[in-house]
């Protein structure tokens, strides 16, 4: 049975380039976005991230390879597929001298909803409260929560989201991801690029990871983390051991000093806890094992990390 754009995926691309001049920000990516899923885009500035986002927005063209959303092309200008669509960018614009509800009422005109639509929209990003608080009187959490309600105001099925936990802190950050969380539980599909790799780990179904405009790595980020480096990681206190003590564990791979911390590297980390307790104890001491974030220095600082976990992910650009 052939596979129609209601069952399909929400966006699907095959051999995508970009070129501007001699450089090459989009060099022969193919990936799928599936329906419901919260895909991630990641990777380090000038890597061609935005600019695949573009294209796959309809705002750039393609030089070659195919691009479609919902079974379309978003290039020309696919007027059909914007009501599909919800777009959150880094620096929202906003009318700020607004309320938080008259701004989306604004928005909600735009796309001819009603003003229903503004309340789903603020309840959706809990900001129901702060409904009736000028836009420029917002905290910068809640300026995030309101740019994502714009993008949602219309009820898209597909959200792109760029950075929208950037400039957070920490607690601003976390009720943001509850935030996301519920957009994913509500079916929505998400493609979502972030610097952030703790959240990318926690939020995302799927990642990709772009370096130089082509894709290292993409995979769920267990699977990715899985593939990576089996080391783990002992931070033990420095007042608790001397450096020459430490390299002399066996098993010890390596032992460096990091501040107030010595960290040991193992790959078999049991034998090893067992000799730190003998000579030190183990109070304080802290087990860090591999995560999305070291496969990410891996594959972004030079070209053996790319081809190592590249390769073990390549296979994986299906859902």
């Amino acid at each position: 049975m052939s596979t129609t754009a209601q069952d399909g995926p929400s966006v699907a691309l095959d051999s995508v380039r970009k070129h501007y001049g001699s450089t090459k920000a989009v060099d022969g990516i193919s990936l799928t976005v599936a329906r419901g899923e919260f895909f991630g885009l990641l990777g380090p500035n000038g890597a061609g991230k935005t600019t695949l986002i573009e294209i796959m927005e309809g705002l750039r063209q393609a030089d070659s390879g195919t691009v479609s959303v919902f079974g379309r092309s978003p290039w020309p200008r696919n007027v059909e597929l914007l009501p599909k669509i919800g777009v959150q960018t880094q620096s929202s614009a906003f009318f700020v001298r607004l309320t938080a509800r008259e701004h989306l009422r604004t928005v909600a005109a735009l796309y001819g909803a009603g003003h229903d639509a503004a309340e789903r929209a603020l309840a959706s990003v809990r900001l129901t409260e702060q409904g009736d608080v000028r836009v420029e009187d917002l905290s910068g959490g809640q300026r995030q929560r309101l740019a994502i309600a714009a993008a949602l105001v219309h009820e898209p099925e597909l959200i792109f989201l760029d950075e929208p936990t950037a400039a957070l802190d920490p607690q601003a950050r976390r009720d943001l991801w509850q935030v996301l969380r519920d957009l994913k539980g509500a079916g929505r599909t998400i493609v979502y690029t972030t610097h952030h790799l703790d959240e990318a780990e926690v939020l995302c179904d799927r990642v990709a990871i772009v370096v130089a405009g082509r894709i290292a790595a993409l995979d769920t980020p267990a699977r990715m983390v899985a593939a990576g480096s089996p080391t783990t990681r002992l931070l033990v206190p420095a007042h608790r051991l001397t450096l020459e003590a430490a390299r002399d564990i066996p098993g010890v791979d390596a032992a460096t000093l990091e501040g107030d911390t010595i960290v040991l590297e193992t790959l078999d980390s049991g034998p090893v806890l067992a000799r730190l307790d003998a000579l030190a104890g183990l109070q304080g001491v802290r087990t860090r094992t591999a995560s999305l974030e070291d496969v990410y220095l891996e594959l972004t600082g030079g070209a053996a990390g790319t081809a190592a976990v590249g390769s073990a992910a390549a296979d994986a650009s299906q859902p």
